[in-house]
């Protein structure tokens, strides 16, 4: 027996991705980051409400459309750019570790949603759109989405911009955890979902 042969490794399962988020499709990083805020929701709905923890972001009901339809909503209606979108990560582990009592579930993920990607925008993006156009993309008033704004920056201590570096570690990790792409190391075609 060879102890120089190496273990075979599994087959990748799922599409496979580009190594750089910059050459990733933006309907690939919707999908894994609407896996993953589906994995958050699912396990923080589990943990009992309190007074202590209900924040800004708490909806009185669950809304009537899926994160998915809701995130994929913003993004086409708003334009928003891929850097924006994850973003979205970097202020999930950024709010929850300021706040140590904050959760995604599905109470908080739409207001939390448009706030982050409107904040986002404004933070990376040389061209946004308006709170205006925000508030009706995302379907709440005006009036809501600037407290929603106004209230996701203070708790984020007004730390919104990120450098590329950060972005593609944290694309790295999302494809990593993701049950549905993988990262083509070969570097071929980006995928297309």
């Amino acid at each position: 027996m060879s102890t120089s042969t190496a273990p075979a490794t599994a087959p990748a399962v799922g599409t496979p991705v580009p190594p750089l988020f910059d050459n990733c499709p933006i309907e690939a990083i919707m999908t894994m980051i609407i896996e993953l805020m589906d994995r958050l929701t699912t396990h923080n709905d589990n943990i009992p409400l309190s007074h202590a923890n209900l924040t800004r972001f708490h909806s009185r009901a669950v809304p009537g459309i899926s994160v998915s339809d809701y995130v994929r909503r913003i993004v086409k209606y708003a334009s928003i750019e891929k850097a924006v979108v994850l973003l979205v990560l970097v202020y999930i582990d950024r709010i929850c570790d300021l706040h140590n009592t904050f959760t995604i579930s599905s109470l908080t993920s739409h207001r939390f949603l448009i706030s982050a990607l409107t904040a986002g925008s404004k933070a990376v993006s040389d061209i946004y759109c308006t709170n205006t156009h925000f508030a009706k993309v995302g379907g709440i008033t005006l009036q809501e989405l600037n407290l929603l704004e106004v209230e996701f920056c203070t708790m984020m201590h007004w730390r919104l911009a990120c450098n590329h570096s950060l972005l593609q570690q944290y694309y790295v990790n999302l494809v990593r955890t993701s049950p549905s792409f993988y990262l083509d190391e070969q570097g071929g075609v980006p995928a297309v979902v």
